[in-house]
């Protein structure tokens, strides 16, 4: 299996081969804004470490290196023309049948999460509104899309994520509430892997509090565990002229299993969840911050 992953180092972007070893001198590889997506576009994912290995430009550094700044997958952190979003209860876990053979398809619910620069990396702080009712981790496959010239999606791999979210607010009116429930940040692995969905996908949560463990639970989240097959979802969701713009990356969440509101825990400001994706061999863990400023009035929407 194939992994790559962008990065920025001393002001310059780099791309890598492989998941980097804690302690170990890895080479990155100089590339610029936008080169991996025209890559995507012109051969597609499976030369695109041929194409990483090819440049001229090298260093060699350690992950630990404080100058060393991880990015989501083919982020453009110069027209930031990305889109965060995904379903919503896809998850056999969350049905009370199991799907025929060749059911029709019916799209699950959908969201727009925000911007692609909104993604937040291992180890950063996920913000949240004040006073959430009820926060859920949500350990999710990540399906990354990179649309041509044209607006046709070429599919470059997958990732792995969490959508943090507050499904207290939503469960109070599932129909008006959901958008609100989604502004929380969400943190991806930049692990690009390569090649298609993963159809297992498993691994363990857990959530720590003061330095020790208060929760664990066990997860799912590959194509075996999703009630919806994976192309109806991708092509019902593109079918949708404003998904297709030329030049968008589209980070697509697939939703998640069950996790700590199921089991009746809350997480709270300052907890740090810990998403480990043993089958895949990847961490993503981020602390909870609740963000409790004050904001400013807005000019010119006062009531005359």
């Amino acid at each position: 299996m194939s992994i790559l992953f962008e990065c920025d180092y001393k002001g310059r972007r780099y791309a890598g081969i492989g998941i980097p070893e804690a302690g170990k001198p890895h080479t990155l590889y100089a590339v610029e804004d936008g080169e991996l997506l025209a890559a995507v576009v012109a051969s597609g994912e499976r030369d695109l470490v041929e194409h990483v290995g090819s440049r001229p430009e090298t260093v060699s550094v350690s992950a630990g290196d404080p100058e060393l700044r991880f990015l989501p997958p083919l982020l453009p952190t110069s027209t930031n023309n990305s889109l965060v979003n995904g379903f919503m209860g896809t998850h056999r876990s969350k049905f009370d049948r199991a799907p025929e053979p060749d059911e029709p398809f019916t799209p699950p619910n959908y969201y727009i999460k925000g911007f692609g620069s909104w993604l937040r990396m291992p180890g950063e702080p996920l913000t949240t509104p004040a006073d959430p009712i009820w926060l859920l981790e949500e350990p999710e496959v990540v399906l990354v899309y990179v649309n041509d010239d044209e607006g046709n999606p070429h599919y470059a791999g997958y990732t792995f994520g969490n959508d943090l979210n507050d499904i207290g607010l939503h469960l109070e009116n599932r129909w008006a509430w959901t958008p609100y429930a989604k502004l929380c940040e969400t943190s991806v692995t930049p692990w690009l892997f390569l090649g298609a969905a993963p159809r297992t996908a498993t691994g363990r949560v857990s959530v720590e509090r003061g330095g020790e463990t208060v929760w664990q639970g066990d997860f799912s989240c590959g194509a075996d565990s999703i009630f919806h097959r994976f192309p109806d979802m991708t092509d019902y969701l593109f079918s949708y002229p404003m998904l297709r713009r030329p030049g968008l990356v589209n980070y697509l969440f697939l939703g998640a299993d069950k996790a700590t509101y199921h089991d009746g825990f809350r997480i709270d400001d300052g907890d740090r969840m810990v998403i480990d994706v043993a089958s895949h061999g990847v961490v993503l863990d981020n602390t909870v911050r609740y963000d409790r400023r004050q904001a400013a009035p807005l000019a010119g929407t006062a009531a005359s």
